[in-house]
């Protein structure tokens, strides 16, 4: 029970340092993208200690398991891991780390399932407040101007995807600001926001006592916006993108003193606003190579002893 012990607690002391030690680089916000990739490393290095530990300790808890991972191995490799020196807590981490991945399965089929019912009414309340006209034909047109009051736009996902925008915000919009919009939402399908925003907030919503998976969700919210922001800029330009930002939020209240549901937008005005600088491309390399070699060493801990047995 050694390698299912020390892989928890290499779960454990990554899921206290390597979000501290995000939290005080100053990188994240000038690369969100690597920023995204480096959290995603993180929550799966995470969940892989937790999934290792539980088949190793199914391994030396049931011998119908064991012959099905070690049938071929040599005898030293599975003398290496001492699976049968192993007392009843093999068996209960085992169960407890299935029901666990259990658990996390569910809260993301919630999570997508609630996303999907939230799209449907959308697009529900779509048709009856922009209904076709009688000989009208669907054209799939990907911009959709709503009668509205309020200057909104929305990115509608499904078949045929759509950019909804009300009418108001087509009247405070200028220039090149609907594009930059358009481009901002359209960034957010191309990279499957969606789905890192699902995922983190199934692992928050599941397991709430869990401060790495609660400041996933929290990152993840943050950055997508930073990202697909960044998108937009470079084809439109930072000042444009901005000013849209503003124009869709300022009758929200959120460049005030108080505190309110969308506190990000000013701080992300003010990125574009006053630009950070770029890491150089082999910064970046080395950042993204670094995050990709986290969820590596759960799997080389794994691995050891029977390595050292071999060799």
């Amino acid at each position: 029970m050694m390698v299912p012990a020390a892989l928890l607690l290499l779960g454990a002391l990554t899921a206290v340092v390597a979000p501290r030690l995000l939290a005080r680089a100053d990188w994240p916000d000038r690369e969100p993208v690597v920023a995204l990739w480096a959290w995603q490393c993180v929550v799966a290095a995470v969940l892989l200690c937790c999934a290792l530990s539980m088949t190793l300790s199914a391994a030396a808890a049931w011998q119908a398991v064991r012959g099905h991972m070690f049938g071929s191995a040599p005898r030293a490799v599975v003398d290496a891991y001492a699976l049968g020196a192993t007392g009843p807590w093999a068996a209960t981490t085992a169960v407890t780390l299935a029901c666990g991945g259990l658990w996390s399965a569910a809260m993301l089929v919630r999570e997508v399932a609630r996303a999907r019912t939230r799209w449907r009414r959308r697009r529900a309340e779509l048709l009856v407040r922009a209904p076709l006209l009688p000989g009208e034909e669907p054209t799939g047109a990907r911009l959709v101007a709503l009668e509205g009051e309020r200057p909104d736009a929305w990115w509608l996902p499904g078949a045929t995807p759509r950019l909804v925008i009300t009418t108001a915000a087509l009247r405070r919009l200028k220039g090149r600001q609907l594009d930059a919009v358009l481009a901002h939402e359209q960034g957010h399908a191309q990279a499957r926001h969606d789905w890192l925003l699902h995922c983190s907030a199934a692992l928050a919503g599941g397991f709430p006592q869990v401060p790495v998976f609660a400041a996933f969700r929290d990152e993840m919210h943050r950055l997508v916006e930073l990202a697909a922001d960044d998108m937009a800029s470079r084809r439109f330009g930072r000042l444009t993108t901005a000013l849209a930002l503003v124009g869709l939020n300022e009758d929200r209240g959120v460049f005030g003193p108080g505190p309110t549901p969308h506190a990000h937008v000013p701080e992300r005005v003010h990125r574009l606003l006053t630009p950070p600088d770029r890491l150089t491309a082999m910064r970046r390399l080395r950042l993204t190579a670094a995050a990709a070699l986290v969820p590596a060493i759960p799997v080389l801990v794994a691995l050891v002893p029977g390595l050292r047995a071999l060799g």
